[in-house]
């Protein structure tokens, strides 16, 4: 029996769900024929229950002084066209209703039974008028993604005669698949192949055609080892379970191949000669002052914050989930790296939450499409937008960690696939209990132990999905949808109170490939694993052995527990309410090994696991470098140009973001992701992580992928000095500076795009040795290409831009000299640091050309800005020594957009103005609107000026003019007014795109 709780607002307009979707689907073309939403929470109930049992759900699960609420009973409005309800597809995470199962217990001092399901869903009703068929399927897609929703769609007149909507229960049902099969690799080239592609076969159609599992990511020579390996070693043919194993295991994803690979003449690889080597280059130049603790060997980075703590650091990537479903793919990839922080070490405290999003203009709505025959369509790139920012803040939000940190940046490119990066600060005592907290090792006869939440069939080939490009074949089951009220539960309990009573020797996190990769990688620390895979807790049953090894379900943490600690470790997590399992035991044989119903369904060597992949071999082929200037047309209107600039995607207003993110909590807050009255975008932020000290951690980052097709090398090197300056810019002095990279790669097969990653990754080995900032930590997705058709039907792929995101984390020692870029003070002086070039190559400026039609797109790809270490290094040493003396009113790091831009932004954030002065004997255009790297917009006060021309007489220097209180920005050359516009003017311009969102 299933009984139905409908809950909502007794005046819909006090919803601002129904207030914000009326007008995104009045914006989709139904002004004037859809006249009202409203929004009702249903929560399906499968069981008996008592009617007392039901009213006392619906009083917990409704406000009395705003809501309404219905037991078993439809609504009646009177206003009513259409009914529309949403819920999620059996097996689908579904979250709301798992807080609401643990509240009902929790009320009713009682566990329910499995049998005893609970659902969520929502219920839209609309009044309008005129509403066809296109029009509900608009207002349908834009409410539920069909590849994790289900929606159920009726009329007012058969709403009405069949007493509400149809009783709906998405309980998973499966044929049990416990069987384990052995797979034959002695096939032809064409179907290893097809295998490597495609997947194991897993039963027949119909029409006895093969219907595979899906993507294993594995080449031929891959197979070639697999199949030598177990011909040679084990005398015998591989089961499913080990061959999908070593998929996860030697995927792109996990094993970063490429990076790995000998390249043209670097016989150890990328990541060896320019990541890991330049790390290396500078801890061994920097000796007893080296900052790093952890690098490159754990879940996350770790540098000295003070004398007691470290703090950690990882930025991670979920790309191919968020092209498929936004929402879930976004918050997988939030909890997911808040999981990295948990597991490095023996376990650091999430205290911040970063993001950074690639998307097409959210106002394109022309279709793609993964299959032909215009079937499978893909995301709109607004859908996708929607969905990835509301993950983010749902996983963000619900954690109780601060989200300060993120950007936006839009290329058409970011059209088939978008990058979503999502990072988490953490912080640890350096010593627990008077041992390093960086160091784990599991044990040889330790309990495996898995925390958290159940295994199900979400994530499964996530791994080897995003190690492939994006076409029809990408599958559902890839998706995971992360549950941050689990996590929140588990990670307190084990950071504030397990971690400090040593109850266990090592802990990871359960990502990619799931216990496949987690519990391996584990065994490396002793030698061997020994899994009893039948004793895994699933979310349902008939699972098979493959699915519950490989899967990627998330809330889940892998730990090493001495035999003697389990009873207490198990107690303290009971009382918690989180979920924990004894799977097997850690050992010292050399040997993966798996179990189910006692049959070995697992069993090689550790090292083939690990190591046996072959290494690759590539070979690059060279790309043009813009090497001529941008030439720019005769006649341009710098002031329409100036304010259109600012209602440019990559410039205007991103505070419609930041506003959904609660940056405040856990209280370290210091500079923040808005900036003066009018809530201007922020370049970096500053949290004071333990509250009792002065001392402070900044976060930034940087990335310019319109720099990528002209100059990879400056694309990298612009976006290393960029990242550093930021953090110096908001008082952290450069040898308490370190990086993080994260490569996102396009048709990674491609010689010349190899060879645009050569430089690139070059790029960051001299940028980043010249500055002495070490990588820490960093992450690489190779293949974000989509394959599909068009709405015309026709064939087409998109690459995204090669695109280099540099994450910078910092260590600010006094944070009450943290100053931000808002002028503050009339009279006070404005300075350029810095000198100023003229390469306009990708710039904001070259693209607001092309895009008024004054400039071709061939004319626009001109050289790019260089970074110039050796010039830019004694400025940055004299602007960290007077950040921290506090001498600066205001600190701007110029970046995209340029002088103009930090102007405006400048002036907009208080309401302040300013009267500049350019040089004469130049164009305005270039020295307003030029991205030339090394350079700050600053101000001191009047009675400054001369010191600051004497700190700085040995480095380019420019005064510009003065702050004013007139609320105008007026930039002047000789006796001619190049720009004269009111800063109210400017902030509505800057403010227009994201105006209705």
């Amino acid at each position: 029996m299933a009984h139905h709780i409908e809950v909502y607002y007794q005046q819909s307009e006090l919803d601002a769900r129904a207030v914000r979707l009326m007008e995104r689907l009045q914006g989709l073309g139904l002004a004037g024929r859809l006249f009202s939403v409203s929004i009702s929470d249903v929560y399906t109930l499968e069981g008996d229950f008592s009617a007392a049992e039901l009213e006392q759900a619906a009083q917990l699960l409704s406000n009395p002084v705003i809501h309404q609420v219905l037991v078993n009973r439809s609504r009646d409005l009177a206003e009513l066209s259409h009914v529309l309800e949403v819920g999620f597809l059996p097996g689908v995470t579904d979250n709301v209703a798992a807080t609401t199962r643990e509240t009902l217990q929790d009320s009713w001092q009682r566990r329910l039974p499995a049998a005893a399901g609970v659902y969520s869903s929502q219920i839209f009703y609309l009044a309008g008028e005129g509403l066809g068929d296109d029009d509900l399927a608009i207002i349908a897609a834009s409410l539920a993604n069909p590849l994790i929703q289900r929606v159920q769609i009726k009329d007012r007149v058969r709403y009405l005669a069949d007493g509400g909507m149809d009783s709906v229960i998405p309980r998973v049902s499966l044929t049990a698949g416990m069987e384990v099969s052995t797979v034959d690799l002695q096939l032809s080239e064409e179907q290893l192949v097809a295998l490597g592609k495609e997947g194991i076969i897993d039963h027949l159609d119909a029409q006895g055609q093969p219907v595979r599992r899906g993507p294993l990511a594995l080449d031929l020579p891959y197979l070639a080892a697999i199949k030598a390996y177990f011909q040679n070693r084990e005398h015998r043919a591989p089961t499913d379970v080990e061959l999908e194993s070593l998929a996860q295991t030697w995927s792109e994803h996990c094993k970063h191949t490429i990076f790995a690979a000998s390249i043209d003449e670097l016989v150890d690889g990328l990541y060896r000669t320019y990541i890991k080597g330049a790390t290396a280059a500078i801890r061994a130049r920097r000796g007893a002052d080296d900052p790093c603790v952890s690098v490159f060997v754990d879940n996350s980075g770790a540098i000295i914050f003070d004398d007691r703590y470290l703090v950690t650091d990882k930025v991670e990537t979920h790309n191919s989930p968020s092209a498929l479903d936004p929402f879930g793919g976004s918050i997988t990839g939030i909890v997911g790296v808040n999981r990295d922080t948990i597991g490095f070490g023996m376990g650091a405290k999430p205290v911040l939450n970063r993001y950074g999003f690639c998307f097409a203009d959210p106002a394109d709505r022309q279709p793609l499409y993964r299959s032909p025959g215009r079937l499978n369509q893909a995301l709109l790139p607004r859908q996708i937008m929607d969905g990835v920012i509301e993950g983010v803040r749902v996983g963000g939000n619900c954690s109780g960690i601060p989200t300060t940190q993120g950007f936006m940046t839009f290329d058409p490119r970011y059209k088939g696939k978008p990058l979503v990066f999502v990072g988490t600060v953490g912080l640890i005592p350096r010593q627990l209990n008077g041992k390093p907290s960086h160091l784990k090792q599991a044990r040889a006869g330790d309990y495996i132990v898995m925390v958290g939440g159940r295994v199900g069939l979400d994530g499964i080939h996530g791994a080897t999905f995003s190690s492939e490009a994006m076409t029809s074949g990408s599958p559902a089951t890839a998706v995971q949808i992360g549950d941050p009220i689990t996590q929140k539960k588990f990670s307190d309990c084990l950071v504030k109170e397990v971690r400090d009573r040593e109850l266990y020797h090592s802990i990871t996190d359960n990502g990619a490939g799931g216990l496949s990769c987690s519990v391996a990688e584990m065994a490396r620390e002793c030698g061997g694993c020994y899994v009893e895979l039948d004793k895994v807790p699933t979310k349902y049953p008939g699972m098979a052995p493959w699915q519950i090894w490989i899967s990627e379900s998330q809330e889940r943490m892998t730990m090493s527990v001495p035999p003697e600690n389990w009873a207490a470790l198990a107690e303290l997590l009971q009382r918690r309410g989180v979920e924990a399992t004894v799977i097997g035991r850690f050992t010292d044989s050399g040997r993966c090994q798996v179990v189910f119903a006692g049959q070995m369904v697992v069993d090689m060597e550790l090292d083939f696991l690990h190591n046996g992949l072959p290494p690759k071999v590539l070979q690059t082929a060279a790309c043009r470098v813009a090497d001529k200037p941008v030439s720019l047309p005769e006649s341009i209107p710098v002031e329409d140009l100036f304010l259109q600039m600012f209602s440019r995607l990559n410039i205007c207003s991103r505070a419609f973001v930041s506003t959904q993110y609660d940056f405040e909590v856990q209280g370290g807050s210091v500079l923040k992701p808005l900036v003066g009255k009018n809530l201007v975008d922020n370049v970096a932020t500053v949290i004071r992580p333990v509250l009792d000290s002065p001392r402070g951690v900044a976060v930034s980052q940087s990335l310019y992928p319109a720099f990528a097709e002209l100059d990879p090398y400056a694309m990298a090197a612009v976006a290393i000095d960029t990242a550093v300056r930021n953090l110096i810019a908001v008082g952290s002095p450069l040898a308490q500076i370190a990086l993080l990279d994260n490569f996102c790669w396009c048709s990674s097969h491609d010689s010349q795009r190899l060879w645009q990653l050569k430089e690139a990754a070059r790029a960051c080995y001299d940028i980043a040795v010249a500055y002495g900032t070490p990588f820490i930590s960093g992450k690489d997705s190779m293949f974000n290409d989509f394959s599909g058709f068009d709405a015309d039907d026709r064939p087409l792929t998109i690459s995204v831009p090669p695109t280099l995101l540099i994450s910078s984390l910092g260590v600010v020692p006094h944070v009450a000299q943290v100053r931000t870029f808002a002028f503050c003070e009339p009279g006070d002086v404005i300075y350029l640091l810095g000198e100023t070039g003229s390469e306009l190559g990708g710039s904001e400026f070259a693209g607001l050309l092309q895009d008024q039609g004054l400039l071709s797109a061939a004319a626009a790809e001109g050289m790019v800005p260089q970074v110039q270490p050796d010039k830019f290094l004694p400025a940055y040493g004299k602007v960290a020594q007077l950040v921290e003396q506090g001498f600066f009113r205001t600190l701007y790091p110029l970046a995209q957009g340029g002088l103009a831009v930090a102007l405006g932004k400048s002036s907009m954030a208080n309401g302040l103005g300013c009267t500049i002065t350019l040089p004469a004997g130049q164009p305005p255009e270039p020295f307003l609107f030029v991205e030339t790297p090394g350079r700050f917009l600053v101000t001191v006060a009047a009675d400054r000026r001369s010191l600051l021309e004497q700190e700085f007489g040995g480095s380019p220097h420019l005064c510009l003019g003065v702050v004013s209180d007139r609320g105008r920005l007026i930039i002047t050359q000789g006796e001619e007014a190049c720009v004269d516009v009111a800063v109210d003017e400017l902030l509505a311009a800057y403010r227009r795109p994201f105006a209705d969102f």
